[in-house]
Parts: C-alpha cells; sequence; structure tokens
C-alpha cells in the first residue's frame, strides 16, 4: 500500500498516551496512530449500489436527529402487505405490470434498509450506541 506523509500536532496528553499502548503492545507508533485512524474512519459507501452512494455519502452531513428518523423508519403496513401479495403471486404467474411493480418494491425496500444501515453506521461513528436487534423497531 503506497502510504502519505502527514503532520500532525498532538496534544502531549494524547502523545503520551499513545506512546505508552505502543510500548505496552510492542507496536511502532505510527503502526498504532494508523491502526487507530482506520478503525475511527467515517463509514464508507464503496460497497452500496453505485446510484445511492451520493445519497449515502451525503447522510454524513445530516444532523442526529435526521440520522435517527432514517434509521428508525419502516416501509407501510400497505407496502409491506403488497409486497408480500406479488411475491406469492410471483410463485405462479404475474402481468408484466406486476413484475414491474414487484421490482419496483423491492428496489425501494432495499434502498430503505441501506439507508438506514448506513444512518446506524454514521450515529455510531459519531457516538451513539447502537440498540441491539431486538431493541430495534420491527
Amino acid at each position: 500500500m503506497a502510504t502519505q506523509k502527514v503532520t500532525v500536532e498532538l496534544p502531549q496528553a494524547i502523545f503520551q498516551q499513545l506512546t505508552r499502548i505502543a510500548w505496552a503492545t510492542k507496536q511502532p507508533l505510527e503502526v498504532l496512530i494508523t491502526q487507530s485512524i482506520v478503525s475511527n474512519l467515517p463509514p464508507t459507501p464503496d460497497n452500496a449500489p453505485v446510484e445511492i452512494q451520493a445519497e449515502l455519502l451525503q447522510m454524513q452531513t445530516w444532523d442526529d436527529n435526521e440520522l435517527l428518523a432514517i434509521a428508525k423508519s419502516k416501509i407501510s403496513t400497505q407496502q409491506q402487505q403488497r409486497h408480500i401479495e406479488l411475491l406469492e403471486k410471483n410463485q405462479s404467474e404475474l402481468t408484466p405490470d406486476e413484475r414491474q411493480e414487484l421490482c419496483s418494491v423491492r428496489l425501494e425496500a432495499d434502498r430503505l434498509m441501506l439507508q438506514k444501515a448506513y444512518a446506524w453506521s454514521v450515529l455510531r461513528w459519531r457516538g451513539h450506541k447502537i440498540p441491539a436487534l431486538s431493541e430495534l423497531p420491527e
């Protein structure tokens, strides 16, 4: 991996803490600092579909309340029921319009799931506790 040299001024207390940890763990100070930076980088949308990456990246500029609203949002019960109906009917035969609707409903659900996951990821990066799966809204 190519490297770049950066000079960063750290408060003395943080530098001493890093030095003590590096010594205690027998790691070079540079390795410890690099590891600390990498583990604290904001989430990246690089693995998301290209068409939603910019939108996800923009979410990093949102305030916590906006992120929480997305993270806790749900697809309406009506949309869920329609999705199930279309999936069940897909076992036999869908009309071309229904096939298009199923695709649209699935893409909308996938997009919301990615937004929710990314919102929780940004919130965690900002220091929020992420609820356990059993604590999340159904």
